[in-house]
Formats: C-alpha cells, structure tokens, sequence
C-alpha cells in the first residue's frame, strides 16, 4: 500500500501529538529542576500530564466543537492557583503556546471532562507511562478517536522509542518516533520531530520465526507475571520479556519487533480505562496484529470510560494470538 493521504482529522490528531511530545521531551530533560521547584519528585510527570492535555486540547477545540474523554482535571491546581505546580504547568504550555494564561490553560484541561456518552468524541492519556517517564526511558502520549464505540484512529507519541531494533529501550532517542493509524488504511510511523516527514509503513509479523518474544511492563503490578510465565511456558516460549512502559508496547508489536503483549488480570474488580488502550489496539490492529481481551473478545469502547465488558488484554501477531488465547483458556486464569 503507498503512503496514505492523510485525512484533516488525522492530520490535525498527528500535530497535536507531535506539539505534545516537544513538550514532553523539555520536561523530561530537565526533570530535576522542575523537581526541585514543584518540591516533589514526581511533580515533572504531573506538570507534563497537565502541560500535555492543555496543548492538545487547544489543539483541537481551535478546529470546532470538542469532545474530549482526559485522564486529568485541573481540580489540583485551581486548589492553590499560585503554587509552584501551577506556574511549571504554565511555563510548559508557554513552550509552544506563548500566549497561555493560567485560566486558559485550567479551562483547556477542563475540556477533557467528556463522560464518553456522545456517538463521537477524543480520548487522550497525556502521559503512559509515568515511571517510564520519570526514569528518561519509554512512555506514550495517546490521541484516539472513536465514533459508536470503534476507534477509527490513533496516534501515539513515543518520543523516546529508537527506531532500530537493535537500540535499547532504556535509552532515551534524539528522535523517537510517531505511529498512527486510521480504520481500513494500514499503520504508519514517522520522527516524532518530524512530523511533516514522509510516513512509512509499519507491519506486524505475519509468521512464526522462532520462540514466542513477549513484551512486558517494567512495572509489574500491571499484570500478574506468574501467569504470564505459565502462558508463554505453554505456547513454547522462555526467557526474560523485553520490558518497557506504556503503549509503546503496541507499537513494538505493531512494527514487527515482539510477538505479543499480554495484560493479564492482577484482580477482577479492575477495569481497563479507554485512554490507555484506544491509540495502540487501532495502531497494532491496522498493522496486522491482532488485539482482544483474555477470553478472545474484540475491546468493547462503547460502554464509556472503561473497558467493562473486558477482561485484560492480548495483542500479539497473527501466528500466536490464537494460541495464546487457548492457552489461556486451557490454564483456567
């Protein structure tokens, strides 16, 4: 397939999130100085959160009506508008939107109050990936849109991922790299500060080249590695996951480098939050990959914030996801 004409809303989506992730990357750099003014050392993630949904929100509400389902609320900072955390948020906005005041940045976070009850509206995760990103490795913004409860698009922001195979995911990249995806068009990638580059192709492996490679969180609360290890065990598979954080792990799978991504139930009240999986099941998806939840089923976003209908998430290659669900199923978890 040649490149794709890219449509105004995937456009206008690709230059949010390529905005947020120059954002990100100031943030990221100088993650102890704004540690050391905000007094806590997990504010830089916090300052991005905000600074993040701010600027896409700005984004897209200046090309019409927005409906927007964010992670965040400007509650903490309205609490005490003169704080330190309230001029860092600021001052991050400030980087690409000089024109900023704190009441429009607090009325541009608020834009992400959207309950998910409209037949169309935005999800956005500002930061996934928040240890990632406060030990300088891997982290996502994630922009998607879904219409009757389909994601039609998304773009993730991986500001830190390498584009060769063979660099670390432990190391931050100069580059890093943009993937996005459109229903029925294919999955694309391009330099995150680049995003006017010429997109290329990304495909998922469509066959079996060896042991299943499984890519994990590094933290791993996320999903009960003792089941993981029995799963893999069962499909023939050994060895250590490569680990790295957020939904930088559907695009490892979405361009060929692991086989799978498996989220795994630690407890059965938990319900998966739409923001952080809508952007990467379409990227993986439209790179060949397919993307359910534990038993099998399609991800359900029509049932609002969350994935209620849903049970963890499996996204891997064509040549094991069925493998892995039987697995699965014949281990009882």
């Amino acid at each position: 397939m040649p490149n794709p004409a890219l449509g105004a809303r995937l456009r206008l989506a690709i230059d949010a999130v390529a905005t947020a992730c120059r954002i990100t990357r100031q943030v990221q750099q100088r993650l102890h100085e704004v540690a050391q003014m905000t007094k806590d050392d997990r504010s830089p993630v916090t300052v991005a959160d905000f600074a993040v949904q701010a600027v896409i929100a700005m984004h897209l509400g200046g090309h019409g009506p927005l409906r927007l389902v964010g992670e965040e609320s400007s509650d903490a900072l309205r609490a005490d508008p003169s704080s330190p955390l309230c001029h860092a948020v600021v001052d991050a906005v400030r980087t690409v939107r000089p024109e900023a005041t704190l009441d429009l940045v607090l009325d541009a976070i608020d834009l992400g109050s959207h309950d998910a009850s409209s037949s169309a509206y935005w999800t956005i995760d500002p930061i996934d990936g928040t240890k990632g990103f406060l030990r300088g490795q891997q982290y996502a913004v994630s922009l998607a849109h879904i219409e009757q409860g389909i994601v039609t698009l998304g773009v993730l922001g991986c500001a830190n991922l390498p584009a060769a195979f063979d660099r670390s995911f432990n190391d931050g990249d100069p580059h890093g790299q943009i993937f996005f995806a459109e229903r029925g068009i294919g999955c694309f990638a391009l330099p995150a500060d680049e995003p006017n580059a010429t997109p290329r192709r990304v495909q998922a492996r469509t066959q079996a080249s060896g042991p299943i490679q499984v890519c994990a969180s590094v933290e791993k609360e996320h999903s009960s590695e003792s089941d993981t290890d029995r799963v893999i065990a069962a499909v023939g598979g050994a060895g250590e996951p490569v680990r790295l954080d957020s939904q930088c792990k559907y695009a490892v799978i979405a361009r060929g480098q692991a086989d799978a991504y498996l989220r795994l139930p630690t407890r059965k009240s938990y319900l998966e939050k739409i923001w952080d999986h809508a952007a990467g099941q379409i990227v993986a998806a439209e790179a060949g990959a397919i993307v359910s939840d534990i038993d099998g089923k399609p991800l359900d976003f029509s049932r609002g914030a969350t994935l209620a209908g849903n049970r963890g998430i499996v996204c891997a290659s064509q040549a094991f996801h069925a493998r892995l669900i039987g697995a699965i199923a014949q281990l009882g978890i």
